[in-house]
């Protein structure tokens, strides 16, 4: 696979550091994984002599754009802190077939338990940003943000979207409580859509605010009712271009629905402001690594 170009949106390393969760969140997540793998002891490991160290790489077996080297770190030094770890390569780089990644020298014992719950971390990470930069790539050149979801894999949300601005895209809330969507049964909960965005308004100083519609009848609705950012769900190409002219610039527009690899450049060029895609992280295909001894 070529390199592709680099989309506007993609991260530099520095910013990128940026935007990894506290350190301490990341070991709790990583212990969490461990304690899963683990449990009372690796059984296999502990047939090696306990003082034996070791030399080993770290391969890509496919292209690809690398996230995730911070949980990667995380498995092995809360196992052992003595291990070095020396990376060839950042987040956000794409990476080619064969490449070596990173190079591991450590407790032999140490190197082999904590092996699958590093790789896991990398390769799931690595597939979801590699999937964004598909995505943002597909758009290049207009002027339209692609958003992930709240649709990824249960316990790696923080990651999984930390995994997206890896790959060149963007993260809509990270969950219920930074943002406020209301959806058709909240709307029918409500009784009408501007019941609904009247008891948003009202409790909610400084929250994004955005509420989703079915049709250009529901988009009227809500313009009148005074909302800035709204999710056209499930609208065809027509119905986004007229959505677009009705609008008019007044609030926000964000498609959803029906969106992949092959549809999304004919949505972006009906004007929407973003495009919401659960795609970006719940269909994640796994990067092919392999961690190998080389002394």
């Amino acid at each position: 696979m070529d390199t592709p170009t680099t989309p506007a949106t993609w991260q530099t390393p520095d910013d990128l550091r940026a935007l990894l969760p506290d350190r301490k969140l990341i070991e709790s997540q990583v212990q969490a994984a461990l304690a899963e793998d683990v449990g009372t002891g690796d059984l296999t490991a502990a047939l090696l002599p306990s003082r034996q160290q070791a030399q080993v790489e770290l391969i890509t077996r496919e292209a690809a754009v690398l996230s995730g080297s911070a949980w990667f770190d995380a498995a092995f030094r809360l196992l052992d802190s003595s291990v070095a770890l020396h990376w060839e390569a950042r987040d956000g780089d794409w990476i080619s077939a064969g490449q070596r990644l990173c190079v591991l020298t450590g407790p032999t014992r140490t190197l082999l338990t904590a092996e699958r719950t590093a790789i896991n971390y990398l390769q799931t990470l690595s597939g979801t940003a590699t999937r964004a930069r598909a995505y943002a790539q597909a758009v290049a050149g207009l002027p339209v943000r692609v958003l992930d979801t709240r649709k990824t894999l249960p316990g790696l949300r923080i990651q999984q979207k930390y995994a997206v601005r890896c790959g060149g895209c963007h993260n809509h809330r990270m969950g219920l409580y930074d943002a406020i969507l209301i959806k058709e049964n909240h709307i029918l909960a409500a009784g009408s859509i501007s019941a609904a965005l009247q008891a948003a308004q009202n409790g909610n100083p400084g929250v994004e605010i955005e509420i989703e519609v079915e049709g250009l009848a529901e988009l009227a609705q809500a313009l009148n009712a005074g909302a800035r950012l709204i999710l056209l769900d499930n609208f065809s190409l027509t119905e986004l271009r007229e959505a677009v002219a009705l609008n008019a610039g007044r609030a926000r527009l964000e498609a959803s629905g029906g969106v992949n690899l092959s549809t999304i450049r004919a949505i972006a060029e009906t004007g929407v402001d973003r495009i919401s895609v659960g795609d970006l992280t719940k269909d994640v295909t796994a990067v092919d690594l392999s961690m190998r001894f080389v002394s």
